[in-house]
């Protein structure tokens, strides 16, 4: 039976829709605050699109974006050579698995598998380049959001405002930083260990419900 578009697609969309309504959600109400603080220090509010370019929601939604793309960089470069006993987000032990086998080409392998050369370096490594990129790119948007939040706050307040490399050198941006760095450590580490002992029937990033609890990968 051909399985459709959505069906074949599925879990994807799902999360794309959930990103884009959490995302929606967040303008919103991210608007109100701000507005609701300049109102208080006697400042318009901001129009909408406004807003989509002013620091408080450039930093908001950069430092939650870098956390996350620091975590699956660190999640899929450290897997390559890390174990953890037990665990169905681990490699075996003592054995190679298919993902650490030389490329090989074939008619239905990627066209860098097939071209060979710098191209296939290239993309043997291309998942942990691509998210180490959109970590660094999100890290440079959420210190520059929060760099120009801090001096409209300082602006607000009738103090003079400050260069980057005094901003950096502040405690504020590393506080945003490693408030949610430590949260999505803690994901990791939960899913890790947590899969040692529990089941979901039916979930990939589960052991079969039957599995011993020290049998390790899937």
């Amino acid at each position: 039976m051909k399985k459709s578009f959505v069906y074949k697609n599925s879990l994807s969309i799902v999360f794309l829709t959930l990103f884009v309504a959490a995302l929606f959600g967040q303008i919103v109400f991210g608007w109100k605050v701000h507005n609701s603080e300049l109102s208080d220090v006697g400042q318009r509010p901001l129009e909408l699109l406004h807003y989509l370019r002013s620091g408080h929601f450039i930093s908001a939604t950069f430092e939650n974006f870098q956390s996350e793309f620091l975590q699956m960089m660190l999640y899929v470069f450290l897997t390559i050579f890390l174990r953890q006993i037990g665990s169905a987000e681990s490699k075996k032990l003592n054995e190679k698995e298919p993902v650490d086998r030389e490329p090989r080409p074939s008619p239905d392998a990627p066209s860098p598998v097939r071209s060979g050369g710098w191209r296939l370096k290239l993309y043997k490594h291309s998942l942990s380049i691509a998210f180490a990129f959109l970590f660094v790119f999100s890290w440079a948007m959420h210190l520059f959001g929060s760099f120009r939040y801090y001096n409209d706050e300082l602006i607000m307040d009738n103090e003079p405002s400050i260069n980057l490399i005094s901003f950096i050198s502040k405690p504020d941006f590393w506080f945003e930083s490693l408030q949610n760095w430590q949260s999505e450590f803690l994901s990791v580490a939960s899913i890790v260990i947590l899969s040692i002992f529990l089941r979901q029937k039916g979930s990939p990033k589960s052991k079969p419900v039957d599995a011993p609890h020290m049998e390790t990968g899937k």
